[in-house]
């Protein structure tokens, strides 16, 4: 489970082919398109769906082709809400607004977004970056950037997360991507962005930055002024980019990260994160002039 934060006041188509999303779409449609239903059960649906006045859903169900799952998936198709189902992707359980967009627990992650969106995002011009901290290893600051990412580009918004834990990162495991380029090689200039940036397969709107190779001297590319300029040249193809960052009690590059993207937003675990730590942070954070958002309380 995520508790509430704290400090902020909380037609003919194919099997298999990729869908069109949009709300125009029917139903049964998205469901052949996307192999769930097949064209034969889809016309035994039509028919008892015309003799009854039933909803095409409704009707599916009754005979027994589809069930509560499959329906929410193609409303989901249908108004741009993408999320997947178990078995059928790659992407980690961990990743949970992915599976589970109708739980309380991403209900909490909506609202966050929400607040976040309010106090940061949509405050004033120029605001793209935010850095997701804690101050120990452990809290949950990945599965929250994470699953921010996710709630983020459900509602729309073009979203960009950037694992700059170039110690032990963890997004291209969650998210099941190449590991081989990403930020250590675009920070070096031996790649470039269009070339390191993966499209997440089944989520519309989200793409991820990973951290690529482990270099020997992670906090000093961080701190270079290129980290700087690629946020500056990114915010003119994304609407919200989430920054991953290592534990700031262990490693100084949280506060490197933090005061390139502006501001940050700390996840502390509940029963877990010390509070001498995470005041260490604070102060860190708010000496480099890093607008802190708010504080998370993780109780998953």
């Amino acid at each position: 489970m995520i508790s509430p934060p704290t400090n902020i006041a909380v037609s003919d188509l194919r099997p298999g082919t990729e869908p069109h999303v949009g709300a125009e779409r029917s139903i049964g449609a998205i469901l052949v398109q996307t192999g769930r239903l097949s064209a034969a059960d889809a016309e035994r649906v039509t028919r008892l769906q015309t003799e009854r006045n039933l909803r095409f859903g409704d009707a599916a169900i009754e005979l027994g082709v589809l069930n509560a799952a499959d329906i929410e998936f193609a409303l989901s198709r249908q108004f741009d809400y993408a999320y997947l189902l178990a078995g059928e992707s790659q992407i980690q359980p961990a990743v949970v607004a992915a599976y589970e967009p109708f739980s309380q627990r991403v209900e909490a992650l909506r609202g966050l977004r929400n607040q976040l969106t309010w106090r940061w995002f949509a405050s004033g011009e120029g605001r793209r970056a935010l850095a997701i901290t804690s101050a120990e290893q452990g809290d949950g600051r990945s599965f929250v950037a994470a699953n921010l990412a996710v709630v983020f580009s459900q509602q729309g918004q073009r979203t960009l997360l950037i694992d700059a834990d170039l110690r032990q990162p963890t997004q291209h495991t969650l998210f099941h991507l190449d590991n081989r380029s990403g930020l250590s090689a675009l920070l070096s200039g031996r790649t470039s962005a269009t070339d390191a940036i993966q499209r997440v397969p089944g989520l519309l709107n989200l793409s991820v930055l990973t951290a690529g190779a482990l270099p020997p001297n992670p906090l000093e590319l961080l701190g270079r002024p290129q980290f700087g300029q690629l946020l500056a040249t990114l915010a003119a193809d994304y609407d919200v980019i989430l920054i991953d960052t290592p534990a700031g009690s262990v490693y100084s590059d949280a506060q490197a990260v933090a005061a390139r993207a502006g501001a940050a937003l700390v996840v502390a675990r509940q029963n877990g994160t010390r509070v001498g730590a995470l005041g260490n942070l604070v102060d860190l954070l708010t000496d480099s002039r890093v607008h802190l958002v708010g504080t998370m309380l993780n109780d998953y």
